[in-house]
């Protein structure tokens, strides 16, 4: 770009956002620059306030501003239930829905050889001592339906098959108001292999 060092500065900063390439990003500029400067002040100042001060809760791997998080902290969510997902976006998306109390713990990622990504990287021997120490009763693997969300659920699964404990699979399946001639094979076979006997 030939207008000044510190706008090409931005531009490049804003890209490193998902989905945000090159025209995006300059208008992204353009627009703080032209109309949001004070937004775009409040926004720096969140985000440096953000990356200095929110790191990884102690027990479950959440994000946090402190060392256990707001969900931990609650003795009514050490219930015995664990629910482990992959991200803190999915561990929001069950919160949102309402109906789970128990606790978590995030993953941050799934199982991937290929990258390089192993049971080391994504925190399962403190997963697994965390089941052990608080006498987890029931461990619910909230991971995604993909290859490497079923391949660690698997893994975890197996790495608990010693012990006493109900492990749960998220069910998948059809949504609520979906049509099944817009429904894929794949979620349609998940769909048939969860069914269950209909009940008053």
């Amino acid at each position: 770009m030939a207008f000044s060092p510190l706008l090409d500065e931005l531009v490049e900063s804003l890209r490193c956002l998902p989905g945000v390439g090159q025209k995006t990003a300059q208008r992204m500029a353009f627009h703080l620059l032209e109309r949001g400067r004070s937004g775009g002040t409040r926004l720096s100042q969140a985000l440096s306030n953000a990356m200095d001060g929110v790191r990884r809760c102690d027990n479950c791997q959440n994000f946090a501003d402190s060392e256990i998080c707001g969900i931990c902290v609650k003795p009514e969510r050490r219930n015995g239930t664990l629910c482990v997902v992959e991200s803190p976006s999915d561990l929001l998306a069950i919160e949102q829905a309402g109906d789970y109390r128990g606790g978590y713990f995030v993953l941050m990622g799934h199982l991937s050889p290929i990258d390089g990504i192993g049971p080391e990287e994504i925190g399962i021997e403190r997963l697994l001592s965390r089941v052990k120490s608080e006498g987890v009763s029931e461990l619910i693997l909230a991971t995604n339906p993909t290859v490497e969300g079923e391949a660690t659920a698997h893994y975890i699964a197996d790495r608990l098959a010693d012990r006493e404990i109900l492990i749960t699979r998220l069910a998948h399946g059809i949504p609520v108001g979906g049509e099944l001639g817009y429904v894929d094979g794949f979620t349609l076979t998940h769909a048939f292999r969860g069914r269950k006997p209909l009940t008053d």
